[in-house]
């Protein structure tokens, strides 16, 4: 594993901290890259590490008894996860894979207690990084319940793109693998995406999803953009 300076002052909890004590820290802290798909985290994993997304993107999800994976997070550049008693941070029968090509900073129970928890302004980013995690866990049990498919892959194609970069951005994902992130079934994302893309958000490519009008998108996911239902998974 590489170790990484440059990348450490991307990341959400390191941003208080000036270029030299990052430099430190990043000399300290592995990194690992990973494909697409590859699974990061299972809940046979006993070795308590807190993974810290360097590029990329992550996401976390639950096995169901009859097979049924539902998506529990989706982690962008900044974000932490992982098993850390020191952070009260547990996975339990949480599974993480590599939604795309990603790159991870890996941080033992050493690392944190030396380099996170020594320093206080370290430890208010960590804490709102896990209050971030609490939060988006909320809003994806309420749109779960509440939304219906098209609202929940409306909200699920806004979180996978980049805010300020407007519109036109791809979303590299097939309906089945959108339809896992949703927590329906294939047929239903089909049908979803069909009618974002009748209302002008989005347009339809193989293995693609562009985005047209991001802000269309998160009003659509919100209710208020008029959104037909597209029925309950």
């Amino acid at each position: 594993m590489a170790h990484d300076h440059r990348g450490v002052s991307e990341a959400a909890v390191f941003h208080e901290l000036t270029d030299a004590e990052m430099a430190s820290v990043g000399a300290q802290v592995p990194t690992r890259s990973l494909p697409a798909g590859r699974t990061i985290y299972s809940p046979r994993d006993r070795a308590e590490t807190m993974y810290l997304v360097k590029h990329g993107r992550v996401r976390l999800y639950r096995v169901s008894d009859d097979g049924r994976t539902i998506t529990t997070g989706l982690l962008g550049a900044g974000a932490i996860f992982g098993e850390m008693d020191l952070l009260g941070l547990h996975m339990g029968g949480t599974w993480a894979e590599a939604l795309e090509d990603s790159v991870l900073h890996l941080l033992s129970h050493d690392d944190v207690r030396g380099l996170l928890l020594s320093d206080p302004r370290v430890v208010t980013r960590v804490a709102e990084q896990l209050a971030a995690r609490i939060a988006q866990l909320e809003r994806r049990l309420v749109d779960m319940a509440c939304k219906s498919v098209a609202e929940r892959t409306a909200a699920t194609l806004s979180t996978l793109i980049v805010p300020d970069r407007g519109a036109g951005q791809g979303v590299r994902l097939t309906h089945e693998q959108l339809a896992r992130l949703t927590g329906t079934t294939r047929e239903r994302t089909t049908k979803a995406l069909g009618e974002l893309a009748g209302c002008g958000l989005v347009r339809l490519r193989r293995g693609q999803v562009v985005v047209v009008d991001p802000a269309g998108l998160v009003a659509y996911a919100d209710g208020g953009y008029g959104a037909p239902d597209a029925g309950a998974a």
